[in-house]
């Protein structure tokens, strides 16, 4: 009897999700060097979008592979890393020197290893949580601020601007690497029945965010970068307490 060889191919429908999450995050790019910040920045939440999409698609579908996952990841890496450490670079940083590109570089490398140390960890990690700030919530922090400062027509060259930039930029690629846990909603069950009073509070969310999306996103993952530090905080303070009752 003859051995069957392996199938060759690709799973089509969440590898083409991620092609246009790619592509969005590549578009992203473009807009950014051609000074159309603000378009930029949307384009990254749409790869973000994308994003969410392929990788559910492709459990909903059973369509998973190691093909999709490290597919995924090479596009993350250009939307959620290379993409808003140029947008801010033209939007802000290029004139300003070393500085500027230090702090670029800082943030694609951090995205780099984010991404390197998630691969090695599929299949083991707790789903309950991300271990650092996952690199799409960098990135929308980033693009957020970007979106937000060019709606409210700030002055690009305050000082207090640049230096508020560089810090949050830096601070979201120092936060990618960390091990602070960051809640990973996976396990939110979207399928089960639910008030309708929340389907009421979602309504008037999804109207909030149409009204001033810019302000509503970056808030909301200025928040969730803080989450993941406050609650580390809580947890380290409370491990010192047990510790300090066992010796008592």
């Amino acid at each position: 009897m003859t051995e069957k060889k392996p199938r060759r191919g690709v799973y089509l429908l969440p590898n083409v999700l991620t092609t246009f999450g790619l592509f969005s995050g590549f578009f992203a790019i473009i807009l950014a060097t051609q000074g159309q910040y603000a378009e930029s920045a949307i384009a990254i939440f749409v790869a973000m979008l994308w994003d969410g999409l392929d990788g559910r698609v492709a459990r909903l579908t059973n369509t998973q592979s190691a093909f999709g996952e490290q597919y995924d990841s090479m596009a993350d890496m250009v939307s959620f890393g290379v993409a808003p450490a140029l947008l801010m670079y033209f939007w802000l940083f290029e004139g300003v020197g070393k500085i500027g590109w230090i702090g670029a570089f800082v943030y694609v490398a951090a995205g780099a290893l984010r991404l390197a140390r998630f691969n090695t960890q599929i299949g083991i990690e707790d789903k309950r949580y991300f271990q650092g700030l996952p690199s799409p919530a960098a990135a929308a922090l980033v693009a957020g601020m970007v979106w937000t400062k060019e709606m409210i027509g700030v002055t690009v060259y305050d000082p207090y601007l640049l230096i508020a930039s560089w810090v949050i930029l830096v601070g979201a690629g120092v936060l990618m690497v960390s091990n602070i846990r960051y809640y990973s909603f996976k396990k939110v069950n979207l399928k089960g029945r639910a008030s309708f009073k929340l389907l009421l509070i979602a309504i008037l969310a999804i109207v909030i965010i149409t009204l001033y999306p810019s302000t509503i996103l970056f808030a909301f993952f200025f928040i969730y970068a803080l989450s993941g530090l406050i609650v580390t905080t809580i947890d380290v303070r409370k491990k010192r307490a047990l510790k300090k009752k066992a010796r008592s």
